[in-house]
């Protein structure tokens, strides 16, 4: 059954308890997550997107335990990858002549993932729809974080339908963030900016300009993924944090990546975190082992970092499977205003803290300095001069 946020307004959408891995492997959900919708019923009645494709035959059976389908006047498509649009096919067979209201963008994907000629209908920023009582307001939000989002406001209730702004992959009965489950919560909204939102930042940033401008008042801000935030305090500090995290954010952290063959690279990364504590002891120095962290608590760490060093072993002229990993996924998140440096042990060559270097340039990163490599297993007076060399980067931040 559905869940009611307000008298006109319910939850009608799936929580995923099983979901381990999103986007392929791209991004883990080790607590699951939720496919949000929701069902608006006024003297018309709209639907607020569907649910992933797998579970499409029980959303729609579930959907009629709340509403004869044909009593469903309006179909809005917020965002219309496959984890928001996967029941629609589905759900169109039986509705077939119901409008979809969805950007142009959203219609042409929708097209070139379903190829169905259903009643589109484009709506844009300021587009309305009245219901009755209630109004909805669409807000045009590309790229945040594909090019046909949009956000809608529903007068009366005052709730903002915020997409994949404001949400998280966090699976739960609770419909709401309260006190009791509010730590993890934030948890997980910040691993979500991280790895999904941090690319699109500048339109983050403006996107909460515009809003804010609008003065909506906001008694829930409603989002596709995880709990609806509906207390004044906790929808303040959302939308400051998002604010935050938009603004090329770095907290008073250095985050040192590495993988090890033999333990020598390992060994660097744990002098290098020595000298870093004697130069900087108020600095919070993280450890993140590339082949046993998990890859998208390394990149929320780097997040917040303002400094990271990565290192490497050597190996086959290059460096190792799961730097290479990390690294490509850093560059794509395309984070701002942060130094780094690379370091590793070797045998024979040594390349890769040079190629680490490049790559660490080539994503954005300033680089403090050429990093350092050690050969073969490090003595005590290696280990000494990689902790100096610890020092010196912690200075030059």
């Amino acid at each position: 059954m559905g869940k009611k946020l307000t008298d006109k307004v319910t939850w009608v959408g799936k929580i995923d308890w099983e979901l381990k891995r999103f986007h392929g492997d791209e991004l883990s959900t080790d607590v699951g997550s939720s496919y949000n919708a929701y069902l608006i019923k006024d003297e018309k009645t709209a639907l607020i997107d569907t649910v992933w494709g797998p579970y499409d035959r029980e959303f729609v059976a579930r959907l009629k335990e709340e509403i004869d389908l044909k009593d469903i006047d309006y179909v809005i498509m917020q965002h219309n990858e496959s984890d928001h649009s996967g029941a629609l096919l589905e759900l169109m067979r039986e509705i077939p002549n119901v409008p979809i209201y969805c950007t142009k963008k959203g219609e042409g994907i929708l097209r070139g993932l379903y190829h169905q000629d259903w009643n589109y209908v484009n709506v844009k920023t300021g587009d309305t729809l009245e219901l009755g009582e209630s109004t909805l307001t669409f807000v045009e939000a590309s790229m945040l974080h594909w090019p046909d989002t949009m956000f809608t406001y529903m007068s009366g209730d005052n709730i903002l339908f915020s997409n994949d702004g404001f949400g998280q992959h966090y699976a739960s009965e609770m419909l709401f963030a309260d006190v009791d489950n509010m730590p993890k919560v934030l948890s997980e909204a910040e691993k979500y900016y991280c790895n999904i939102l941090n690319p699109f930042s500048v339109f983050v940033k403006k996107k909460l300009a515009e809003i804010k401008g609008m003065n909506l008042p906001l008694n829930m801000v409603a989002p596709s993924h995880g709990v609806v935030w509906r207390r004044p305090e906790d929808i303040d500090m959302i939308i400051e944090l998002y604010e935050k995290w938009a603004d090329n954010y770095q907290e008073d952290q250095v985050t040192i990546i590495y993988d090890t063959m033999w333990q020598s690279t390992r060994h660097m990364a744990q002098a290098l975190a020595v000298g870093i504590e004697r130069k900087c002891p108020g600095t919070t120095v993280r450890l993140m082992n590339a082949s046993k962290d998990d890859k998208n608590d390394i990149l929320v760490e780097v997040f917040k970092s303002k400094a990271i060093l990565v290192g490497s072993p050597t190996i086959n002229n290059g460096y190792s499977y799961a730097i290479a990993g990390i690294l490509e996924m850093i560059k794509g998140l395309k984070f701002k205003n942060k130094k780094a440096a690379a370091f590793g042990s070797y045998g024979w060559s040594g390349e890769a803290t040079k190629m680490i270097s490049a790559h660490l340039e080539d994503a954005g990163f300033a680089l403090v300095n050429e990093g350092i490599r050690v050969q073969w297993a490090p003595d005590d007076e290696a280990t000494e001069n990689v902790r100096a060399f610890g020092e010196e980067f912690a200075e030059a931040l």
